[in-house]
């Protein structure tokens, strides 16, 4: 039986800067690529990401910094959005048996974080301890820990292997932030907007019945 496509299906919703609710569907991203609308791409990408990854742990409740925001669960987001955000820079359809290099790649090549994941050991540890320790584990190994202090502290602490979750998901933002604007910047026909769209591609390959 042939696949069909539903065009109406979300790729994305979120509320902008002043609260208005939108929506980006897959007809709508299709009329952007038809006319090469770099900017409206980008800011659709980084909105797609950062709200489902990131925005849902900066709402400012206390009540809920006190008694439901939680470090871990906040580095199991970081960690799909560092895997889900190399693969759209690498053009992966999908990410199966390169895990570990996603993660070395852009621990190695993100400034903020290359500073303080200096050596192979703690960008492997980082994959081996953090990433697949909570994905596969429910918890971290090795001795790595995480907290959620919000100042005072680096994103890593490389003498107690202690990731700092609030810093990590603030530089990991901008990270997203700084792919988003070089998409805007790049041309059209560049290796990165041909990476995005072998992703944007096999995403919406996906979701055909």
């Amino acid at each position: 039986m042939e696949k069909t496509l539903d065009t109406s299906i979300e790729l994305a919703r979120y509320f902008d800067n002043n609260g208005n609710k939108k929506t980006v569907t897959i007809a709508d991203y299709n009329s952007y690529v038809d006319r090469q609308e770099r900017d409206l791409i980008a800011e659709f990408i980084f909105r797609r990401l950062q709200s489902r990854y990131l925005k849902p742990f900066q709402f400012e409740d206390q009540k809920y910094t006190q008694q439901f925001k939680n470090g871990f669960s906040i580095m199991a987001n970081c960690c799909l959005l560092i895997e889900t955000l190399q693969s759209f820079k690498n053009g992966w359809e999908d990410s199966q048996g390169k895990s570990m290099e996603a993660f070395t790649q852009f621990l190695s090549t993100e400034t903020k974080f290359a500073k303080v994941f200096k050596s192979k050991k703690q960008k492997e540890g980082f994959y081996k301890n953090i990433r697949c320790g909570i994905l596969h584990q429910g918890e971290t190994t090795g001795g790595w820990t995480i907290n959620r202090n919000r100042k005072g502290k680096n994103l890593f602490d490389n003498s107690t292997f202690e990731v700092n979750s609030i810093v990590f998901a603030i530089e990991l933002e901008a990270s997203l932030k700084n792919y988003s604007e070089k998409l805007k910047t790049e041309k059209w026909d560049s290796e990165t907007w041909d990476n995005f769209r072998t992703k944007m591609r096999k995403i919406i390959s996906n979701c055909e019945r």
